[in-house]
């Protein structure tokens, strides 16, 4: 049963202090100026301690964010190493505009609110991995440090995404009579790093990201089978990718030429690590008269190729390693003409005995 202590302080001013005893339990104490606000806080107390709910919202009251996420990016972070770095930086985020709070605090409408700002300053995709980031956290707040009882997180749905960019170069934007790939592969062989067109030819030719192609190491090119596995992927898995024509040709002219100092395919300058093209890339783009173009998009170019050249979107995704048709599906347009021309295949087979018969 509460009790209500009525306590006189140094000042000669009154307080109330409630006292909540149960067996099994720590004694809960709370100091008030006015004996109903004692009595409501210990019945309350008392009532949220027998249904298990009240050391949950204490732990929740006792941490802010700020100690959350301090806290995550010591014990979880280094275990996600490749993610670490945008993860670290969303959580930062969150820190700075909301970091404040205590985990009590952190509504389902506070995140939405900031999430509002968030999709201002960048977009829609870009907010869901913010989010996401977010999410984790309180999922480890709830299951594995018992900071909460439950997630806000839960009650927000996923912002709605547009089925993404399709960027690619196209041969049919000419500048004096050569198209954007003419152009800039053109760019690319007159820069001034040495490494930037056989990258970007090899990105054209596998659909590989940046980082899969700058971590490439000579270990992983296999020039008898015509193969590059690549260990350093989106998803985590290792996968392949066919090796051939040109872009086989590049590799295996800089594999004569090899740096005795690193593994790596396309080292920086003057140390054993992977290379930097970025500025270069941009020079090239803008040096070629490219638009909106980014290093990414000739991962989109070499599926739309493909998409062009009769690939099937299964086929698309087995060469990009998605493991879901979902994220090709933006090629689907460019397939419409090989597909016609099998449905035109098909009708002629099936039908032209039917033909004959009328």
């Amino acid at each position: 049963m509460p009790t209500i202590e009525k306590r006189t302080t140094q000042d000669g001013s009154i307080r109330y202090r409630a006292v909540v005893r149960l067996k099994g339990h720590p004694v809960q104490r709370a100091t008030f100026e006015r004996k109903t606000d004692a009595g409501k806080w210990a019945k309350s107390t008392e009532s949220a301690i027998l249904e298990g709910r009240y050391f949950k919202t204490a732990e929740a009251k006792r941490h802010t964010l700020t100690e959350a996420i301090d806290r995550y990016l010591v014990e979880v972070m280094p275990h996600k190493p490749k993610s670490a770095p945008k993860q670290t930086a969303q959580l930062n985020w969150w820190k700075e505009r909301i970091g404040a709070y205590t985990l009590a605090d952190v509504s389902a409408a506070l995140i939405i609110e900031q999430r509002a700002k968030l999709v201002t300053d960048t977009s829609a995709p870009t907010a869901n991995r913010y989010m996401a980031a977010l999410g984790h956290l309180l999922t480890v707040c709830v299951q594995d440090w018992g900071w909460l009882d439950d997630s806000p997180m839960r009650k927000i749905k996923r912002m709605a995404e547009n089925r993404g960019r399709v960027r690619f170069l196209d041969e049919s934007v000419k500048v004096d009579g050569k198209g954007e790939r003419a152009r800039l592969l053109e760019a690319c062989k007159a820069s001034t790093n040495p490494l930037l067109y056989d990258v970007v030819v090899l990105a054209l030719s596998t659909g590989a990201r940046k980082g899969e192609l700058l971590t490439l190491r000579w270990a992983d090119v296999d020039f008898a089978r015509h193969q590059l596995v690549f260990h350093e992927t989106k998803n985590g898995e290792r996968r392949s990718a066919p090796l051939v024509g040109h872009a086989h040709d590049c590799l295996l002219a800089r594999s004569k030429v090899r740096r005795i100092d690193t593994d790596l395919v396309f080292p920086q300058a003057n140390q054993p690590k992977p290379a930097v093209i970025d500025r270069d890339f941009v020079k090239a783009c803008k040096s070629a008269g490219l638009d909106n173009f980014h290093f990414h998009d000739l991962r989109h170019s070499c599926a739309s190729y493909l998409a062009m050249n009769g690939a099937t979107l299964a086929e698309i995704a087995a060469v990009l390693g998605h493991k879901t048709l979902s994220m090709v599906q933006r090629y689907s347009h460019l397939t419409k003409a090989h597909t016609s021309s099998v449905v035109e295949r098909m009708n002629t087979g099936i039908f032209n005995s039917v033909a004959d018969i009328g």
